[in-house]
């Protein structure tokens, strides 16, 4: 019990940035709700610009894209994970190469949902697609491997944050539950 509650503990380490945005090109409400989302500014205005922006404005097919992951964004901040996932889903089936999507469904499936399996496999989408914060993909799969008992994987993962992010300081926290023993 007590490993899963450190292995835990670490699934909700997870810093806000960890929420990953998706860039919009040009102005308007679009850009405005991936500001607010960049900034982790979720109120109940930010979003009604996210709202507007997907009603009102026509928008290029990637603005769309990126408009509904930062709308989630500011929905998972505001504990609307529901409306999240919603708006993340809809992300992947518009546009399955959108790595941010991705990203950010597997951190919401992970610490809301608990579901290591899935947000595994969402991570590694989020890897694959070239994500712009492999560090957080990195990092919440080394979780979600250290909650599937692949302590390995999970070391590599934890080093790999590290590597790719030096100045932060959680995946090296977690590095230090680790010890590495020679077999023989």
């Amino acid at each position: 019990m007590r490993l899963f509650t450190c292995i835990a503990a670490a699934a909700l380490a997870f810093p806000g940035a960890a929420h990953a945005s998706s860039m919009v090109i040009g102005s308007g409400l679009a850009r405005l709700c991936y500001e607010a989302a960049d900034a982790e500014n979720a109120t109940p205005q930010t979003l009604d610009t996210c709202n507007r922006a997907l009603g009102e404005e026509p928008l290029a097919f990637e603005d769309q894209v990126a408009t509904y992951v930062n709308r989630g964004i500011l929905r998972a901040h505001m504990s609307d994970f529901a409306g999240a996932l919603g708006d993340y889903d809809r992300a992947i089936r518009m546009d399955p190469r959108e790595p941010e999507a991705y990203l950010n469904k597997a951190t919401l499936v992970l610490k809301e949902q608990h579901d290591w399996r899935g947000a595994r496999d969402l991570f590694d989408a989020a890897i694959a697609k070239q994500t712009r914060h492999p560090e957080f993909a990195y990092y919440g799969r080394a979780v979600a491997n250290e909650l599937a008992g692949d302590y390995a994987g999970a070391m590599a993962d934890y080093q790999k944050a590290s590597a790719l992010a030096p100045n932060w300081d959680q995946p090296k926290k977690e590095l230090t539950r680790f010890t590495v023993r020679k077999r023989g």
